[in-house]
């Protein structure tokens, strides 16, 4: 999927703040509303732009704690399987592969210490995992959106090119 500077403005736009008009997006990145507004039908089709959703403050939600939770799996368990048991979980608000001794790293957002302990423990209960390793986290030091490198990368390439 090839985006040039116009598609990579655009959906910078979009991250910034997904609610603008197309006009005020062409505004930004020097098209017509109209021109904006094909693009980001194409970026959706061609599945660059998968699609919009806000951004909510966990505190919102009453959850206040978060951990992230290292899995160690038997044997050779496939990526696809640890990511259709986390999924069960609402609290898992992220799952990858990792390198190193685990198989995968979660990212869990909870009410309190007692209800991430739950959650580890249903977790660990799945068949396929060995034993998990899990930190708290005490205080977010940097915590940029998801997307937000998508604009530094655009805004980083305009200066040194």
């Amino acid at each position: 999927m090839e985006l040039d500077r116009l598609d990579r403005d655009i959906i910078a736009a979009l991250v910034d703040d997904a609610r603008q008009t197309y006009a005020e997006i062409g505004n930004r990145v020097g098209l017509s509303a109209s021109a904006v507004k094909r693009r980001v039908d194409r970026l959706r089709q061609v599945g660059a732009i998968t699609g919009f959703s806000a951004r909510v403050a966990p505190q919102a939600l009453g959850w206040t704690t978060e951990a992230y939770v290292e899995l160690f799996c038997q044997g050779k368990t496939k990526p696809s399987d640890i990511a259709l048991a986390v999924a069960k979980f609402p609290e898992v608000v992220a799952a990858a592969t990792i390198t190193g001794e685990a198989d995968a790293l979660l990212h869990i957002r909870a009410r309190d210490v007692r209800h991430v302990e739950r959650v580890i423990e249903r977790i660990a209960a799945e068949s396929f995992v060995v034993r998990t390793k899990s930190v708290i986290v005490l205080s977010r030091l940097i915590d940029t959106p998801p997307g937000a490198l998508v604009h530094e990368t655009r805004n980083e390439s305009s200066i040194t090119g």
